[in-house]
């Protein structure tokens, strides 16, 4: 398959990925449609199914919007690509700090995170100042924000309030701001065909994600103990290891449409399925302390964003990690 997809052009690329991507989310989309027509007479046997397909409904919406961002990304132009990005991150931003209650005197601080710092780290990636853009919020940034904080003179739970904005911002500007940052790497043979690598890292995280979630449901079945019960019922480290192991192997089957050759596609793959896996079970944890089981409520986003972090936290952990792989392993 790696030299099969090696040999085609980006078009002929482009065309392959297009039909197999959407024929399996168009088949899975059928599959659970049937299995959603299955009727139980036990009304707790029924309820679970009801939640199962839910989830499974979850995912594959999920998927879908994941995949939808890339073909964006890939006929988009540079701009339209960083406002793109840019607005999921105001909106994941938004979603977050909905849920953390704030006080007069954030107030500043919240016009600088949406205002300031998020266009400001968008535009360092549209003109590819990397050094900068890796080191602009986890330094500046994080100096900025509490000494505006505390010039609004409010002392009040200051250091959770300040924690809880500068975590925000490392999730949902930082970590999402990496993944347009992927189209701007400039690999030896490999002009024009940047979006791949956006695809690669969509396919292999949510590969990791789905078989987790597949193989930790069948799990629970079978009452084996999760790893983190408090924080999460469905982490399972068999479960963890078969997303890992899943996901790894797509990446190293697509290598084809990147600039890696198998091992290196595996590696990255490995790296990036591990922190986008690990990053959702730290925003579980998250969503335990603010009392909440998703970020969506019923029928509809906790803040009217569409519970996007619930898509989006492993893409954003995992996209920085990826990046930085690369971009070290490849002296770029």
């Amino acid at each position: 398959m790696y030299q099969t997809l090696k040999n085609l052009t980006p078009a002929q690329q482009i065309g392959a990925m297009f039909v197999i991507v959407f024929g399996l989310l168009l088949l899975a989309g059928l599959a659970l449609f049937l299995r959603s027509m299955r009727e139980f007479a036990d009304p707790q046997r029924a309820q679970q199914h009801r939640d199962e397909i839910d989830n499974l409904t979850q995912l594959l919406k999920t998927s879908w919007l994941l995949v939808f961002v890339f073909w964006v990304a890939w006929l988009a132009g540079d701009v339209s690509r960083l406002v793109l990005f840019g607005l999921g991150s105001f909106f994941a931003l938004r979603e977050f700090l909905t849920l953390s209650p704030t006080r007069r005197g954030d107030h500043r601080s919240l016009v600088l995170a949406f205002f300031v710092v998020l266009p400001f780290q968008y535009w360092l990636v549209g003109t590819a100042h990397f050094n900068l853009f890796t080191v602009f919020i986890p330094v500046y940034v994080f100096l900025a924000i509490p000494v505006v904080s505390a010039l609004a003179n409010d002392p009040t739970h200051f250091l959770e309030r300040n924690a809880k904005l500068q975590w925000g911002i490392m999730v949902c500007i930082y970590g999402m701001s990496h993944v347009p940052a992927l189209l701007l790497l400039k690999f030896p043979r490999y002009d024009q065909r940047n979006a791949f690598l956006l695809l690669f890292l969509v396919l292999v995280v949510q590969t990791c994600m789905v078989t987790q979630h597949l193989v930790a449901r069948r799990l629970m079945q079978l009452n084996k103990p999760a790893a983190a019960p408090l924080v999460s019922q469905s982490f399972i480290w068999r479960a963890w290891w078969s997303g890992m192991v899943a996901g790894s192997l797509l990446g190293a089957l697509l290598a084809g449409i990147t600039p890696f050759v198998p091992g290196q596609a595996f590696a990255l793959s490995f790296i990036a399925c591990g922190a986008g896996s690990l990053g959702h079970l730290v925003m579980k944890a998250l969503k335990r302390d603010r009392g909440i089981p998703i970020w969506r409520g019923e029928g509809r986003g906790v803040t009217g964003a569409g519970g996007m972090l619930d898509r989006i936290d492993a893409l954003c952990f995992a996209a920085p990690v990826f990046f930085h792989s690369a971009r070290w392993y490849f002296g770029l």
